[in-house]
């Protein structure tokens, strides 16, 4: 079939996945020039007749049901026709693969990387209960992990739309048993907590590599499900406390939405999550499975390894999440990492009003938002203040990193590169870049980052985070999985028009960590424009980051000629920090901002 022309538009290309109900096939739109995603359901070919109406049903339903959803983790349907008399569903392409297979691979995956994937299942669960649809098939085969770091929900084949009629006949059980809430094994009605459930089982899997209530046979994994509690993950470290509270028999006392997310998202942050709370979502960074780990090397910008690609809605794709390490794509072991945190504000919970970001970031520092109780690093509940829309992390130390594919790709060595021996932290402030001389190290390498901005770099340095929050966005380069950092936050529409401003004001809640001590905090001018430069040293507890002990950090931030706001910053061991200051000074004089002149 490849090379066939379905409604005079789309031309499969290549089949990319398939299952017991369809094959999912990268396709080429010929009217818009684009590529999309088809599922084609061969299950039409092998069925009864009298069965055919219910899968036809079933696919428009499934359209319907995704088409009525509009969110960035649930796969877009562009379509869905008639061809040889069966129906096909054109989506969204997404390239990478889907989390069952990413655990079929890697054998398990990290917490921290599991309870990012699982807020933003919870956040297209969220938008489809909205909707008033309920997926009842959440799995991991049903959660595609995007090369760039995105998670969608996909496969709305047998979800229930509110209003609709049902399409499930009597004495069926639809969905994959697995991941069967109790009371749908029973025969109740489902309601939004089943999902829940599903996604509960879902985060087992990821973090176990098995499913926890799989037996011999359907009949026995039912049986399992309703009457047995699922076996201690023994790998979930402190997600395990959410998966179990997901995992209850009785639906009314699993968590919501709004209590699963804040839980996860203390877990992403390296925290063990606490109860209930007035809960502010908190965006991540990309990375994880499929991700581009892109690296630097000599004669090189960015080298991205080979990637595969899964179509929406199938079962098994091609597999293939591979970073770049150094240089010229060639397949290496990528970094997926739990990114920065950053509110956006969402609608009220239980009767209070929008919130921005809570939580604390895995170098122990807090990341607040615009209201809401958050953690500090001593671990008492301080409230935010509600004036700010949305603040950048600064001192992310990353936590419990997804190594894709199995080893890093960058030794500690290499920081090392060009440490003067005998070399000791300077006791004094780094010195201002309105006064920096020197060049370039002749090693350096020059990066070209995607977002149009532009620096000079040690060879082998990674891009390990890129984080896209709208308007905001922040990249991290590590030569060593984040004990060593640099981070720019480019910000397109800052909530402040004086950078030294907005350093005091994040100052004020960084104060709050533990032996937090400034270094100086003070305005200068940074490439002919307004700017602050802020340094200030803390200690990072062991509970929140697998790199704990007490750390330097120290940021440029300035208002570009167009309004962007870009903040420079850099972070490190005490011990190290005559190199790495030294190093931020290079950066600045290598520092091109991005041209956003659409020239």
């Amino acid at each position: 079939m490849q090379g066939l022309l379905i409604a005079g538009r789309y031309r499969l290309v290549d089949s990319i996945g398939s299952g017991g109900m369809g094959r999912v096939w990268r396709a080429h739109d010929e009217l818009l020039h684009r590529a999309v995603a088809i599922k084609e359901l061969t299950a039409a070919l092998y069925v009864a007749e009298a069965d055919q109406p219910v899968l036809l049903a079933r696919t428009r339903a499934e359209a319907r049901a995704a088409a009525r959803i509009n969110h960035s983790a649930v796969v877009t349907v562009h379509d869905v026709l008639e061809h040889d008399g069966r129906p096909w569903i054109v989506m969204e392409l997404v390239e990478g693969r889907s989390l069952a297979d990413a655990v079929k691979a890697d054998g398990r995956v990290e917490p921290a990387e599991a309870a990012r994937i699982g807020m933003w299942v919870l956040r297209a669960l969220r938008a489809a209960h909205s909707a008033g649809v309920l997926h009842r098939d959440v799995k991991p085969g049903n959660v595609l992990l995007s090369e760039d770091g995105r998670v969608l929900l996909t496969d709305f084949g047998i979800a229930q739309i509110e209003g609709d009629t049902t399409i499930t006949r009597t004495g069926e059980v639809v969905g994959s048993v697995d991941y069967l809430a109790p009371e749908r094994v029973r025969g109740n009605d489902p309601g939004p907590s089943s999902d829940l459930w599903a996604l509960g089982a879902t985060l087992y899997t990821a973090v176990e590599g098995r499913s926890p209530f799989r037996r011999t046979s359907p009949l026995s994994t039912m049986q399992a499900v309703v009457q047995e509690e699922a076996a201690d993950p023994q790998h979930a470290g402190v997600l395990g406390p959410v998966i179990t509270a997901l995992l209850r028999k009785d639906p009314a006392t699993r968590p919501g939405i709004a209590e699963a997310e804040q839980m996860l998202a203390e877990v992403a942050e390296g925290r063990r999550a606490h109860g209930a709370q007035a809960y502010v979502p908190t965006q991540y960074g990309g990375g994880g499975y499929g991700a581009s780990g892109q690296g630097v090397e000599s004669g090189a910008g960015f080298g991205s390894g080979s990637n595969g690609v899964y179509g929406a809605g199938g079962t098994s794709g091609v597999g293939g999440a591979a970073g770049g390490t150094v240089g010229g794509g060639s397949n290496g072991a990528g970094f997926g990492t739990v990114g920065g945190s950053n509110g956006s504000g969402f609608g009220a919970v239980g009767g209070s009003g929008g919130f921005g970001s809570g939580g604390q970031a895995g170098g122990g520092v807090p990341s607040y938002g615009g209201g809401g109780e958050v953690h500090s690093a001593g671990g008492g509940v301080v409230q935010a203040p509600p004036k700010r829309r949305r603040l950048r992390t600064l001192a992310l130390v990353v936590v419990l990193a997804a190594l894709v594919g199995g080893g890093t790709a960058v030794a500690f060595q290499r920081w090392d590169e060009g440490r003067q021996s005998g070399g000791s932290p300077s006791a004094g402030a780094s010195p201002s870049p309105s006064a920096v001389e020197g060049a370039v190290p002749d090693s350096w390498v020059e990066v070209n980052d995607p977002l149009g901005f532009g620096l000079s770099l040690p060879k082998g340095w990674n891009r390990q985070v890129f984080q896209d929050d709208g308007d905001l966005k922040q990249i991290d380069y590590t030569p060593d999985n984040g004990k060593h950092f640099l981070r720019i936050a480019m910000d397109i529409s800052p909530d402040y028009a004086d950078p030294h401003a907005h350093q005091i004001d994040l100052e004020k809640q960084l104060q709050r960590l533990v032996d937090y001590r400034r270094v100086k905090l003070e305005e200068n001018l940074y490439r002919d424009r307004k700017g602050s430069e802020w340094e200030y040293t803390w200690t990072a507890l062991a509970k929140d980051t697998k790199f704990p002990g007490s750390r330097r950090a120290v940021e440029e931030t300035y208002v570009a000629h167009d309004g962007t706001e870009y903040a420079i910053y850099m972070s490190s061991p005490v011990e190290d920090w005559a190199t790495a200051a030294k190093q931020f000074t290079s950066v600045l004089k290598s520092w091109r901002e991005a041209d956003r002149s659409g020239g």
